[in-house]
């Protein structure tokens, strides 16, 4: 009994393994077809819906209780964004000093913090707080049959619950970018000049000098790019959740984990497709 034991589980392991491969390529055939649809469904959320996109971006802009209570986004992007970029003037600003160029210290900061930094950090926050939000919703939807129910009175649920987040995800991340972007320059400014005595002539010199249009409009490219990402694996881990609450809880950790990755690798992909692999600086006489 033993042995037939040992050889039905070692046959277990050895069917499950081969299909492992199969299963990858069927949930990544069912994640791509979500995206699709949901993204196919917009007009159709934009023409019926309207009513729930607005309601949705005021739940993500500002929440049910106020920012400093963790409401919405707005207050999590501004002190994320303001966190990140003080290290970036500490850290920078100390570099720099070891090779006799502090004075640059604003030129770092226009890079980094446009380039890099800012969207990264803001999207995180986005996944953080927006994101789980959605998965959460979509998800105790599903273990409670609301979403079936939905389908059962002939309400297209993926535009209803899926496409609406999309673009409610789009319409509030502009703002909300801003709201960290300039976070994020106003605490490189205050901890290079107002605590490191830094200048303000000469970091503003070199601050506007590499800050152009073409960076910034290239940087609001991919907190767009980024917003759209989170909100379709968000929303897809949501609405295929399974388990009851538990479930949920699993699908949650696991669209966070998935959409950091995703961000992280598009973001190097953007960077090398915006910029190029040696990337520009005319204001230092590097074409």
């Amino acid at each position: 009994m033993v042995v037939v034991d040992a050889r039905l589980s070692a046959a277990h392991w050895a069917k499950s393994k081969a299909r492992q491969p199969l299963n990858l390529l069927t949930g990544l055939g069912r994640e791509f077809t979500f995206y699709g649809s949901a993204v196919a469904g917009i007009p159709l959320a934009v023409v019926k819906y309207w009513r729930h996109i607005m309601r949705q971006v005021g739940d993500i802009s500002f929440g049910g209780a106020t920012v400093l209570a963790g409401g919405g986004a707005i207050g999590v992007v501004f002190a994320m964004s303001a966190v990140a970029a003080t290290q970036v003037g500490i850290e920078g600003l100390r570099g720099l000093d070891l090779l006799g160029m502090g004075s640059l210290s604003g030129l770092l900061s226009a890079i980094l913090n446009t380039r890099e930094l800012a969207p990264v950090i803001a999207s995180i926050a986005l996944a953080a707080k927006v994101g789980t939000g959605f998965t959460a919703q979509l998800g105790s939807m599903r273990i409670s049959e609301e979403i079936s129910a939905l389908d059962a009175m002939a309400i297209r649920s993926l535009p209803f619950l899926a496409s609406t987040r999309l673009v409610s995800c789009l319409i509030c991340v502009v703002p909300l970018y801003i709201v960290g972007l300039l976070s994020s320059y106003l605490a490189s400014r205050l901890v290079i000049v107002t605590f490191a005595g830094q200048s303000a002539g000469t970091y503003d010199y070199y601050f506007h000098l590499m800050l152009t249009p073409t960076d910034i409009l290239y940087s609001f490219v991919k907190a767009i790019v980024f917003a759209t990402i989170i909100a379709l694996v968000h929303c897809s881990y949501g609405y295929h959740a399974f388990g009851g609450p538990e479930g949920v809880g699993r699908a949650a950790g696991r669209a966070l984990r998935t959409s950091i990755l995703a961000i992280g690798i598009v973001d190097l992909l953007l960077t090398l497709a915006l910029w190029g692999l040696v990337p520009s600086a005319p204001a230092l006489g590097l074409p």
